[in-house]
């Protein structure tokens, strides 16, 4: 038997080789397609993109022709070089090295040659085009934008590279790809399926009808539409706030997660990064390492959220049962937690949990943050129940969001510490300033805006996102789950009625709004750079977040202002206008809006430039990596054009 089965499995084994050959070679003709044959052209059709809507339906982002000459450089011949220069206004050396270009990528397929033609460009081609074999024009689609307002929502729309090519098949040289924003987030559902046809041709290199009677042609299915949960009108009304100002807002409604504005300034009209002159254009944009208006604020700037994170330091406390509403503090300006050390306050009196929230009393905070700290006997250990309980907020991870870009901010562990101080037992009043949000914590504006919809909440949120509908899908589950805070309901009710008299009584009196009532928290952080070498303080960041109204709350914000003095000046304002806008479609506080419309920091900005080297700490290493990644989407083509 042993002898028989050795013979009977080689053979059955050679059987099904051979059927399987077979079918290959003769029954299936799709093989024949994929391979390099030379008596096949394959021709790309390439669909709209879907279009973008905000959540009430406006249209944000649609479509526009767009012309590309493509060229098989095996199919060139006899090629008046000179006509065809001065046709399409290009030097020889630029013809001869995207030629060389197209052949380096393969010499039988095609390539873009040039694209996005204008009309009167792919007019005086087309009527030409049958002189110049082995060239053809394609058309495409590119983003038509109805707004100019948005373009770190968006992204922007640029030519696949190698890396992107060899990563995915899907696309081939000269395909379209989004980049930044929704357009990146959203790629897969916004570019549709492209249509391929197959050309049959002939010994004589001449096109002779479809391939199998076209059998194996598909055809180009349009991307899908996609709603955002962007508010249109708000997220113009943000950007024109933040005029001649640096930093980010952030809105989120709280009871879904979805975010109604995300405005990060100096921003830029997104249709500059559309046609011919988009690689000059974000060249411009990107050589800007001061302003840096490709890094989106909202998202990826770090700061220390200052007075703001009072809310967790008392919610924490609260939870720990260190404190409750009546536990009181004398404050006598400040507060002394060790030798030679004093945590100065503008305050100056008894502080309990609310009147500590509306005047922002740092010797409150920083007291009940020693007491959480102290409850436990060793600091290590206390350290990471008091971060587990900030970052059941969302604080210091990434947010899981469904936009491409983010950083998670920093909120300390043991491990931290452990780093930092590897010889020494370090106390609560080692790191005290945590307590009012300095230390070693730091957090972006979508954190903080996130925060503050978990507070309107009572203790939950819904992780951010900015996609609201896709046609004919449902959006992903996780965008619909609920994710609940450490902290006990019943605990964020006297911390609410803090905020809500901040604005009454509190550090934003004076900024209300009739018929609205809004729960804020002003914030003040202290801003450093290094210039010729020294560490140099420059002016504090203004901070507020709030939400609103305080019972069935529609909106939750974040507010960043850079060297914007203190929170009431800039951010405190800018919050409330947002507010107002959002939820009564209209402003009556036009005393603020007027102040915020034609208030200016750029003098602010001025004061270094053109004097000192403004060093690393204004731009740091991993914003640097954030764009410098964007600039290397830009083929080297466009990088010619650019310097033309």
């Amino acid at each position: 038997m042993r002898k028989v089965l050795l013979p009977t499995l080689i053979f059955i084994a050679t059987i099904l080789l051979l059927l399987r050959l077979f079918y290959l070679q003769v029954i299936d003709e799709s093989l024949k397609l994929k391979s390099d044959n030379n008596a096949i052209k394959i021709q790309y059709d390439y669909p709209e993109r879907g279009y973008v809507y905000d959540r009430f339906g406006k249209l944000l982002v649609a479509n526009q022709p767009s012309y590309d000459i493509m060229v098989i450089p095996r199919d060139m011949k006899n090629i008046d070089t000179l006509e065809f220069c001065q046709l399409l206004n290009i030097r020889k050396e630029d013809f001869i090295k995207r030629i060389e270009k197209a052949k380096v990528y393969s010499p039988r397929l095609p390539s873009v040659f040039l694209p996005q033609l204008n009309k009167r460009e792919f007019a005086a081609f087309q009527e030409k085009v049958r002189k110049f074999q082995g060239f053809y024009i394609q058309k495409r689609s590119l983003r038509d934008y109805q707004v100019n307002y948005g373009a770190n929502v968006f992204g922007f729309i640029t030519q696949v590279n190698d890396k992107i090519i060899e990563k995915n098949p899907y696309y081939n040289s000269g395909d379209l790809i989004g980049k930044q924003g929704v357009e990146e987030s959203y790629e897969k559902e916004l570019r549709g399926i492209k249509g391929v046809k197959y050309i049959q041709k002939d010994k004589y290199n001449r096109e002779i009808g479809s391939y199998k009677e076209g059998r194996f042609d598909t055809i180009a299915k349009q991307g899908e539409d996609i709603t955002l949960s962007i508010d249109g009108e708000l997220q113009k009304y943000g950007e024109e706030l933040m005029v001649n100002k640096r930093g980010g807002i952030v809105a989120i409604e709280p009871k879904t997660g979805e975010i109604l504005a995300l405005v990060t300034a100096p921003s830029y009209d997104p249709a500059i990064l559309v046609g011919r002159e988009r690689s000059r254009n974000y060249t411009k944009l990107y050589n800007d390492s001061i302003a840096k208006p490709l890094f989106d604020r909202g998202l990826l700037a770090e700061y220390p959220p200052g007075s703001p994170f009072k809310i967790i330091t008392g919610l924490v406390a609260l939870q720990e049962k260190v404190v409750d509403e009546q536990t009181s503090f004398v404050c006598h300006h400040g507060f002394s937690y060790a030798r030679g050390r004093f945590m100065k306050c503008h305050d100056s009196q008894i502080s309990q949990l609310h009147n500590g929230i509306y005047n922002s009393c740092n010797t409150y905070f920083a007291s009940v943050y020693m007491k959480t700290l102290s409850k436990y006997r060793k600091t290590s250990a206390a350290v990471d129940i008091w971060s587990k309980h900030v970052k059941s907020f969302g604080l210091g991870e990434f947010m899981g969001y469904d936009l491409p870009t983010g950083r998670r901010g920093k909120i300390p562990t043991s491990k931290t510490y452990k780093r930092i101080y590897p010889d020494w037992d370090y106390k609560p009043t080692t790191i005290v300033s945590n307590a009012i949000g300095q230390g070693e914590v730091t957090t972006t504006p979508i954190q903080l805006a996130n925060m503050m919809a978990a507070v309107a909440n009572r203790g939950y949120y819904y992780t951010p996102h900015i996609i609201k509908k896709i046609e004919g899908q449902q959006i992903d589950k996780k965008y619909r789950t609920k994710h609940h805070t450490s902290i006990d309901p019943q605990y964020f009710e006297p911390v609410i009625s803090g905020l809500a008299d901040v604005y009454n009584v509190g550090t934003a009196f004076g900024l209300g709004v009739d018929d609205i009532q809004i729960c804020g928290k002003t914030g003040t952080a202290e801003n450093f750079a290094k210039i010729n070498g020294k560490r140099v303080k420059l002016q504090d960041h203004s901070i507020f977040v709030a939400f609103a109204p305080k019972d069935n709350p529609k909106i939750a914000i974040a507010v960043f202002v850079e060297n914007g003095y203190w929170g009431k000046r800039w951010a405190g304002p800018i919050a409330t206008l947002m507010i107002e806008k959002f939820i009564k479609r209209k402003i009556t506080r036009t005393d603020l809006e007027k102040r915020m419309l034609e208030g200016s920091l750029q003098g602010e900005y001025d004061k270094y430039i053109g004097k000192h080297t403004v060093d690393s700490l204004l731009l740091k290493k991993p914003e640097i990596e954030a764009v410098k990644k964007e600039q290397d989407t830009i083929e080297d083509i466009d990088d010619k054009e650019a310097e033309n």
